[in-house]
């Protein structure tokens, strides 16, 4: 449970850990030599690092890779939600509710007493909104001014299904926002109409992953030998498309192919195993529950292809971790994946929601190992060209030092090479 905090701790180098986000305790990330009590950046993590699902491994990518430099900010990570599986406890409500506070209180106490800093608020939809309307109101109130960063599906869908008071407060939150961050085009066109917002700062920046430094593959022919094994990542969930990944495998194209299966991640991992069994896969199909980032990357590197069938997703890590990995990428065409894969060079894409589809697209990759070379060859290309997670924290920690400098919020497309 703590891999995840700690190879995060080692990337550091040169900063502090002080304290841990599995308690209401905050995680205090400082730069070079200045004392803790010099935070410039209140980092917003629902979860934190370690239970924050997506959003805590950006962040945690992100921290772990801050460029070294005496300008670099330090960060204090707020965990404003509690970790995850409070979600299936009966006190959630007050437990969550504590978090809240406990964040709510470190912002006006940094307002109030330093008169310096900025709040990086990391957003979805449905209750996250809510606490973050709470938040950033404390923040207003004692002028400290921060950054909106949108993790959402569809967030602008979200705005719009509100009430319209709710959407006069979104708006009114987005509006004196000093910086807006969307993960695709889609997303930052969509926000802009809902929120009425045409003259807003919004920076698109793709979600982005470490470099795994891939080690040497064994031989085409002995690769092709084996057979291929298939990963999922992600909760074992409608929405992410599982109940047709099992009925895509247990398709007749696909019974006659050498694959087996893990579908790692937190949710019914009894029903999803028994409608396995139903299906005549269980013996191929191997389901471990949640892993840590750990264990995520020891699995991406022993396997072929990565399998994603979202209905809905902004940009989902575990596309990204695919690509970083070199495997061949199974997913659907929805949120910011259409700027991500180049359709039959780093993968491929299936309608959402199509079993049937989805099982022949898999039985292309399975059955033929040359095509599963050039995907996986192409996945790996467009990593390195646009989704190694060193742009991507030079890109925030420059932007978190102009916003604090007093200089304009960036706007458009962030594509920084690596330097």
């Amino acid at each position: 449970m703590r891999s995840i905090r700690n190879r995060v701790a080692r990337g550091l180098h040169r900063r502090r850990v002080t304290a841990e986000t599995t308690s209401l305790a905050p995680l205090t990330y400082a730069s070079g030599g200045p004392p803790v009590s010099t935070i410039d950046i209140l980092l917003l993590c629902p979860g934190g690092l370690e239970h924050g699902g997506g959003i805590g491994r950006q962040m945690g990518y992100f921290l772990a890779s801050l460029p070294q430099g005496a300008e670099t900010p330090a960060y204090l990570v707020i965990d404003t939600r509690g970790p995850w599986f409070l979600g299936a406890a009966r006190w959630r409500i007050p437990l969550s509710a504590l978090y809240l506070v406990a964040a709510a209180f470190r912002i006006a106490g940094t307002g109030i007493i330093k008169r310096r800093g900025l709040l990086h608020v990391n957003i979805t939809g449905r209750g996250s909104t809510a606490r973050k309307l709470m938040l950033t109101a404390v923040a207003r109130a004692v002028a400290l001014p921060y950054v909106l960063h949108i993790h959402d599906y569809d967030y602008a869908a979200d705005v719009l299904a509100r009430g319209p008071l709710m959407r006069r407060l979104v708006r009114s939150m987005f509006a004196v926002a000093a910086q807006i961050i969307v993960l695709g085009t889609g997303a930052e066109r969509t926000l802009r109409a809902a929120l009425a917002l045409p003259g807003a700062p919004i920076l698109i920046l793709p979600n982005a992953v470490p470099d795994p430094h891939l080690a040497p593959r064994p031989a085409t022919g002995v690769a092709a030998a084996a057979p291929s094994h298939l990963v999922f990542l992600g909760h074992l969930s409608a929405r992410k498309g599982v109940p047709e990944l099992l009925e895509a495998l247990a398709s007749p194209a696909m019974a006659a192919l050498p694959w087996r299966a893990t579908l790692a991640g937190g949710g019914p991992v009894n029903e999803i195993l028994a409608r396995a069994a139903a299906l005549g896969i269980a013996d191929r199909v191997d389901l471990p529950g949640w892993i840590d980032q750990e264990a995520a990357n020891a699995l991406c590197a022993d396997a072929d292809i990565l399998v994603l069938p979202s209905h809905a997703e902004g940009l989902a890590m575990s596309v990204l971790e695919g690509l970083a990995h070199g495997l061949a990428v199974v997913t659907t065409p929805v949120g910011a994946h259409t700027e991500v894969i180049e359709p039959e060079w780093s993968g491929l894409f299936v309608p959402p929601g199509d079993a049937a589809a989805l099982g022949a697209a898999l039985a292309r990759v399975v059955g033929d190992p040359a095509l599963r070379e050039r995907l996986r060859t192409g996945a790996r290309q467009r990593f390195l060209e646009r989704f190694e997670v060193r742009s991507y924290a030079s890109t925030l920690s420059r932007l978190h030092v102009g916003l604090l400098g007093g200089r304009r919020a960036l706007g458009g497309i962030e594509t920084e090479p690596l330097s």
